[in-house]
């Protein structure tokens, strides 16, 4: 099902400053410096490799290059959001004349640099994040990421049943259209019954109003990029503008965990929510009743069907379908928690542990 809110897309202005470029090479047989990587090479480009989420996905294509006989360099920015660390790893891959490219896109900004690697005759690959232009990858293979936040959403908006909420918004980027951002923070909207305004863009929703079941207030909008200390001081300056919240969407559960050490310091209780599903620390915080509630995906799916693809393309130039819109194939998304709530399904963190990734649990 192709949502409404999908048609949206805008245009990401301005440059990020340079990251440093991590670029480690793995071959089916073991690994190899980046000067002697073969020409029929694939590269594997992840936003960052510190986020539990991002190791899991270059596990996952490690281990099904291998499998599938395939010379693998992996690289990384220094952080979620340095686009220009990934269009140098989009460059390099160009120049060594690899064949494929699996990415996750950290903005708009590298859409540019897809397409020229596509003009170049390099099948593309997307991951996790659809490219705001759909002619920059092949295909993409991603979580639903407006239904995970619609999941979640619709649980908070059941939980909070009745009761005017305030609620904070700790986005990945304010001012940067990522599709994995603003269709979670969107999705959320729509499950919690507030209106949507441009369904592409975070923070243009009425700033109050009513909800499914009450009124709603929101107190902030603020980024995190996806990591602790930044969901830490997200959270922070939230309770600084508004010291009433009781309700907080995080874009991921690195920005929960940081949030969640911010509120417990303050001793501040709020409902929290988030979409990942990792086994540390996300099945964690659930089952602590840290977080009420997570949209759980699966990274590792990804990663194998993505080098599935690109082997099979290599092969016989086998081209994936869509299932999902016209470049899209969806991996699954769960809701995992031990308080359900009436007509949103769920499964228990008991099941979520069995599909967790990371740190065992």
């Amino acid at each position: 099902m192709i949502h409404r809110f999908e048609r949206g897309r805008r245009r990401l202005l301005g440059a990020s400053v340079v990251g440093s470029l991590l670029v480690t090479v793995f071959t089916a047989c073991g690994s190899a410096d980046s000067q002697s990587h073969p020409s029929d090479g694939v590269a594997l480009i992840v936003k960052t490799t510190t986020n539990p989420y991002f190791v899991e996905i270059q596990r996952g294509a490690q281990e099904r290059a291998a499998a599938d006989g395939l010379q693998l360099s992996v690289a990384s920015g220094d952080r979620d959001g340095d686009v220009d660390g990934q269009i140098h790893a989009i460059d390099a891959a160009i120049e060594r004349g690899d064949k494929a490219i699996m990415i996750t896109p950290s903005g708009q900004a590298v859409d540019g640099a897809l397409k020229r690697a596509r003009r170049a005759g390099i099948f593309v690959v997307a991951l996790d994040t659809r490219p705001n232009d759909p002619a920059a990858a092949d295909i993409t293979y991603a979580t639903d990421n407006f239904e995970a936040g619609r999941l979640i959403g619709a649980w908070a908006a059941e939980k909070m049943r009745g009761q005017p909420v305030v609620i904070a918004m700790l986005d990945l980027f304010v001012n940067r259209a990522v599709e994995s951002d603003f269709n979670r923070d969107q999705g959320f909207l729509e499950g919690m019954g507030i209106p949507l305004a441009d369904p592409s863009r975070n923070g243009d929703e009425a700033p109050t109003g009513p909800y499914r079941y009450g009124t709603y207030r929101i107190a902030c909008h603020e980024a995190t990029f996806g990591a602790v200390d930044g969901g830490r001081e997200a959270m922070r300056r939230c309770l600084q503008q508004d010291p009433d919240v009781d309700l907080v969407y995080t874009i991921n559960e690195p920005a929960a965990r940081g949030a969640a050490d911010v509120l417990a310091s303050a001793g501040h209780r709020a409902t929290m929510v988030s979409v990942d599903g990792g086994c540390r620390p996300g099945m964690q915080l659930v089952a602590s009743g840290v977080l009420g509630a997570t949209a759980q995906q699966y990274p590792r799916e990804m990663a194998t069907r993505g080098i599935d693809a690109i082997a099979a393309f290599l092969k016989d130039q086998t081209r994936p379908v869509p299932d999902y819109g016209v470049d899209m194939i969806t991996t699954g998304v769960a809701l995992v928690t031990d308080d359900p709530q009436r007509g949103v399904p769920s499964i228990t963190v008991a099941d979520g542990r069995k599909k967790c990734w990371g740190n065992a649990s």
